[in-house]
């Protein structure tokens, strides 16, 4: 498994090398500049993709042979939760939300519901701020501890789960979740619902990436999503795919004891 950590030793060593064999030989300048760009594309790729595990391990899915995957959503709760809620409840189908911590100050009811439903929630950062990239470690743990803080003030007790916003990871966040001791939950099935405008294309994607153990990821924040998730179950009834939780797919408690 390519790390952060062997990727620059690769680039120390090579930088060596190249150094050493330039009192020897002519090595062209641009042979530095080449090393370089290599290791700063494998780290921009493994910052920005889950599944690499290039800054920390995260469970993206899980490697069974029984047909089940886990339906998860990003970003509530929001007005549109309830509706998926609705539709969860008439296929009785429980799920899990990785939710954002201002999101829940904001909609405490239908946080509320989430979890008396029979759902699952995990943290998803307090601000979802489209910097946290660029956040220091005690600014992580400050988005961290404060998001389960405002999940502790409904459950009783600290979630175990914490997906980062944007499946984006960094030194820093690894650092920041190496103290928070949170399992860190990835997708190895991405739906792009809040990108693509055609919920038959988005559908479409997610029907072509799935397979046993998957974890799917949807957003409780469009009823473009929501008559998606109507389709998807429909789907996942036919071929004979069992919606679970992340806890029952990775046997991996959610919250502390």
């Amino acid at each position: 498994m390519l790390t952060h950590k062997s990727n620059t030793f690769f680039l120390l060593a090579v930088l060596f090398l190249l150094s050493v064999l330039s009192f020897y030989i002519e090595i062209k300048w641009y042979y530095f500049v080449l090393v370089f760009l290599f290791w700063l594309l494998i780290a921009v790729a493994g910052s920005g993709l889950i599944r690499m595990n290039y800054h920390l391990k995260a469970r993206s899915r899980s490697f069974t042979s029984e047909r089940k995957v886990a339906i998860t959503f990003d970003d509530g709760p929001t007005l549109i939760t309830p509706e998926v809620l609705d539709i969860l409840k008439k296929n009785n189908i429980k799920a899990t939300f990785f939710c954002i911590g201002q999101e829940i100050e904001k909609y405490p009811e239908i946080f509320d519901r989430i979890i008396a439903e029979g759902h699952l929630v995990g943290n998803h950062s307090f601000t979802h701020s489209k910097k946290i990239g660029l956040f220091s470690k005690e600014k992580m743990m400050e988005e961290i501890a404060s998001t389960d803080i405002s999940i502790a003030k409904f459950l009783g007790k600290k979630p175990n789960y914490y997906r980062p916003p944007f499946g984006v990871t960094n030194p820093n966040i690894a650092k920041a979740l190496k103290l928070s001791k949170h399992y860190v939950i990835g997708w190895n099935v991405r739906s792009l619902d809040t990108k693509i405008k055609s919920e038959k294309k988005i559908l479409k994607r997610i029907k072509s990436r799935i397979s046993p153990g998957s974890i799917i990821l949807l957003h409780d924040t469009s009823l473009k999503s929501v008559r998606v998730l109507e389709q998807l179950l429909v789907f996942l009834q036919e071929n004979n795919y069992e919606a679970v939780t992340v806890e029952q797919l990775l046997k991996i408690p959610a919250y502390e004891n």
